[in-house]
């Protein structure tokens, strides 16, 4: 079981295993993350998740050997979170799909750095060979992390995002695979 506590910039805060309580918290954090930033897939309320659903996608997560949802909680509240979602499929049975938000008053506290090599050590515990994610172009910052921890990127979706500025913007795909 996962649940280790950090300290960077006197902010205390532990990384755990996401439970049912957290489902109602997660909403909110889910739908304020979409809004403070252009780098998630959905704006503000799209694609809502109510508690009910978010309870759900715990039960199954924590039922699915080749699934992880991860919460940050600095003082009882969510501060951003992680999954990763394998498949049930043989083929891609080997495959994990990773994903984070954390919420913009928490970045550079390392919470996504510490969020990501927690699912890498899960992963290879859990026999999973690789992890994927998408990215989009130009969240820099977090390209550039992922790289630190041994992502490559696998290809690019040229101009599949429609951002607030008019303009197209590309997602890059990144892997890791564990030998």
């Amino acid at each position: 079981m996962i649940h280790k506590r950090f300290r960077n910039k006197d902010l205390t805060y532990s990384i755990r295993i996401a439970t049912a309580k957290d489902a109602d918290e997660l909403s909110k954090v889910r739908v304020q993350g979409d809004g403070e930033t252009e780098n998630m897939d959905r704006e503000k309320g799209e694609d809502y998740i109510d508690d009910h659903q978010f309870q759900a996608i715990i039960k199954n997560d924590a039922d699915q050997p080749n699934h992880l949802f991860l919460v940050v909680d600095v003082d009882g509240e969510i501060a951003g979170y992680s999954r990763c979602a394998g498949s049930q499929l043989k083929r891609l049975a080997h495959t994990v799909e990773f994903g984070v938000c954390i919420l913009k008053e928490f970045w550079g506290y390392g919470m996504a750095t510490n969020l990501l090599y927690e699912s890498i050590k899960w992963a290879e515990s859990h026999g999973i060979k690789k992890i994927t994610l998408r990215v989009i172009e130009t969240n820099t910052p977090a390209i550039r992390l992922y790289r630190r921890h041994g992502f490559d990127i696998e290809g690019v979706l040229k101009k599949d995002k429609l951002l607030s500025d008019g303009h197209y913007y590309s997602t890059v795909l990144m892997s890791r695979f564990i030998e």
